[in-house]
């Protein structure tokens, strides 16, 4: 997927970044001030933990259970993000292995209510493990 962006109208007026048809929709959050630094945009580290919630959302289904982030494979910040962006985070399972799940996040920005558009501003590979109640890696159940 390229980063430009081809409008389509929403239910909402905005212009949407097409998203690739593979990714689900798996979180969406407004970040606020809290969030942001002395200068607005958003800490680097505020983002980085809410792909991770996001990018555990399809492995946890696939593992039919508990598991944990064991790396963060690949992570770009393409755009800042601001105080009062809509955040949407879309996922995609990459692999799954015996006991892993990679998966690929990517993450848009509505800005500007008035006259909304939209921007990818992260995306990013992280690897889950499925994991038993002793915390020891357990098979992925198949099927």
């Amino acid at each position: 997927m390229n980063d430009s962006p081809h409008h389509q109208p929403n239910l909402l007026g905005a212009n949407l970044t097409q998203v690739d048809p593979d990714l689900v929709l798996v979180l969406r959050v407004m970040p606020m001030p809290a969030d942001a630094n002395p200068n607005g945009d958003i800490f680097g580290g505020w983002i980085m933990a809410q792909v991770d919630l996001a990018g555990a959302v399809l492995p946890a289904r696939v593992a039919r259970g508990r598991i944990v982030t064991v790396a963060v494979n690949q992570f770009v910040f393409k755009q800042p993000v601001s105080v009062g962006d809509l955040l949407s985070f879309y996922a995609r399972v990459e692999r799954i292995g015996r006991t892993s799940v990679t998966v690929h996040v990517v993450v848009y920005a509505e800005r500007n209510p008035a006259d909304p558009v939209v921007v990818k501003v992260t995306e990013a590979n992280l690897t889950y493990v499925a994991i038993n109640m002793d915390g020891s890696p357990r098979e992925i159940p198949r099927g």
